[in-house]
């Protein structure tokens, strides 16, 4: 049992952690206040390779393991939540699922300019009416042309990178009677699709410079060739797909996490009340005690996980928990951030509350909190 990270894994955190502190955290709060896509990052962030850190290189990627993937996407959260929801939302679920569930031909000319970071990938499964229950989705997907091709209709909502993709893993009912059974992927390429429509972005509380996006699909033909795999596998592979993003959302969590802790350790150091610096109060030390205890015990569980999935073990519990469990921290350490800022915390003077509003999605998307207990529970008792 080795904890200690190989010197490959240490050296791309530190690459990764120069990268984020050069250039990501200087731009953090602009990205915050414009909520505009940072083009210019993922590109930098493309040439370092970390837009297909765990894909092979066969197809692009880095070909990191999910130990090193986790690590970076916790440095790059770290930096900007927002930055970390573009990176996981393209590489967890979007590459992933062309990897894991493309053929070949699908793999080459869809999966390797993503993990090269010439395109973004999105992920369209929730809709308006369907979230956590996936089979209660409304859009269709109807064979036409003897086979040969789909006609989509229907709309998603909650979509990270939606707006900005060049090509989005959708979801619909090939068999609307079916239930779970009657649903397939497919890739959308948004340019080339004929009736894909952005509808508009969300205005959300936190994770700002990640568009969520709202799509809908009039009469969208796409050809066979794009299904992936056979049809009626569609909620078989979001569940394989949601549960190894879940690592990552835990590895943001963790980020957000770090990021308040290091604010507020470094405040609590600078700032000056009766004649001696705040952290010589044993209440803030307790504080910042909590915060980092919390903050390691949720990135072990987040390598726990990423462990069992490197050495090809069932991790659906590891991976509930420590999405649970880092989403949870992250809040819980971003509100005690703010409390050893005092008012200056509540201001947007300093970054501690940012950290706050963008660490309450996680317990939001990709299984909510309520969602991963049951999921936990289910697996002890089966």
């Amino acid at each position: 049992m080795d904890f200690s990270p190989t010197q490959e894994q240490r050296q791309i955190q530190e690459m990764v952690s120069e990268f984020v502190d050069d250039e990501v955290k200087p731009r953090a709060a602009e990205i915050d206040e414009t909520d505009e896509f940072p083009w210019d990052l993922v590109d930098e962030m493309a040439d370092l390779g970390l837009m297909g850190m765990p894909i092979p290189e066969q197809y692009g990627g880095a070909e990191l393991d999910y130990h090193s993937y986790a690590m970076a996407l916790e440095e790059i959260s770290r930096g900007s939540g927002g930055l970390g929801t573009i990176v996981a939302a393209h590489i967890s679920l979007a590459c992933n699922m062309i990897y894991e569930f493309g053929d070949e031909a699908q793999k080459e000319t869809y999966l390797t300019p993503l993990a090269e970071g010439e395109e973004i990938g999105a992920f369209a499964l929730s809709e308006a009416g369907a979230g956590s229950d996936v089979p209660a989705m409304d859009t269709t997907a109807e064979p036409v042309d003897g086979g040969d091709a789909y006609l989509v209709n229907g709309g998603k909502l909650w979509i990270s990178n939606g707006s900005v993709a060049d090509t989005v893993v959708l979801f619909a009912k090939t068999d609307p009677e079916a239930g779970n059974k009657g649903i397939s992927s497919f890739v959308v390429r948004p340019e080339e699709d004929d009736g894909f429509i952005v509808e508009g972005t969300e205005h959300k509380l936190g994770d700002k410079g990640c568009p969520t996006a709202e799509l809908r699909f009039d009469d969208m033909r796409i050809p066979a060739d794009r299904r992936l795999g056979e049809e009626g596998r569609g909620f078989v592979h979001a569940l394989k797909t949601l549960n190894g993003g879940r690592i990552t959302i835990a590895a943001r969590g963790v980020g957000i996490a770090q990021a308040a802790l290091d604010e507020a350790l470094q405040y609590a150091q600078d700032r000056e009340q009766f004649d001696q610096p705040i952290s010589d109060f044993q209440a803030i030390q307790h504080k910042l005690a909590d915060m980092d205890t919390k903050t390691q015990a949720a990135r072990l569980l987040m390598h726990q996980a990423a462990d069992k999935k490197m050495a090809g073990e069932s991790f659906v519990k590891e991976a509930a928990q420590a999405k649970l469990y880092a989403s949870e921290v992250s809040r819980e350490v971003a509100n005690e951030g703010i409390q050893v800022h005092g008012g200056y915390g509540y201001t947007k003077d300093f970054p501690a509350e940012r950290f706050y509003r963008d660490a309450k999605l996680n317990e939001i998307y990709e299984g909510t909190s309520e969602v991963l207990r049951n999921t936990i529970a289910s697996e002890l008792l089966d």
